[in-house]
């Protein structure tokens, strides 16, 4: 990951969050695991010591990967986004013109990405069909199932 990661201020503070706390209770509880299986005696043939220094070694390549995103991380601020056309933060409202029915999606950086939550990610197929289009505009997108076209009706931040 050599890129620039965009995330929201909530974005950034999850992931800080979340760094901080594999940092600390992460680690406490790694060198536990490995305390407690040491003391079950001959390492050379203790399956509980080599799996919990895997879960080390998993834990620290983590660490390292968070510690990455959050160096190139670049905070954005929903006030300074135009919404005269889709761009990261915007909130999309879309017709699907295949169905004829319309969803809304908010385009956000690839960490932050949670269909659930209707959060789509820049780099998604969607999100790159719809990034620089313009209300009224149609966006055909490539996705497995085929080209989808959309019509944009509506850009703004939620």
């Amino acid at each position: 990951m050599s890129g620039t990661t965009y995330l929201t201020q909530e974005g950034y503070d999850k992931l800080r969050a979340e760094l901080d706390d594999k940092k600390t209770r992460g680690r406490q509880e790694a060198a536990a695991a490995i305390a407690e299986a040491r003391d079950k005696g001959d390492l050379s043939e203790n399956a509980e010591y080599d799996a919990a220094k895997d879960a080390q070694g998993l834990l620290e390549m983590k660490i390292n990967e968070l510690e990455k995103q959050l160096a190139h991380a670049r905070i954005v601020d929903s006030s300074q986004i135009n919404t005269d056309k889709c761009n990261i933060l915007t909130t999309v409202k879309l017709k699907n013109l295949k169905v004829n029915k319309t969803i809304e999606y908010t385009l956000v950086g690839e960490s932050e990405a949670d269909l659930k939550a209707k959060k789509i990610s820049v780099t998604s197929p969607i999100g790159k069909g719809l990034l620089g289009k313009r209300v009224g505009e149609i966006a055909a997108i490539q996705t497995p199932g085929g080209i989808i076209q959309f019509e944009i009706m509506d850009i703004r931040i939620k």
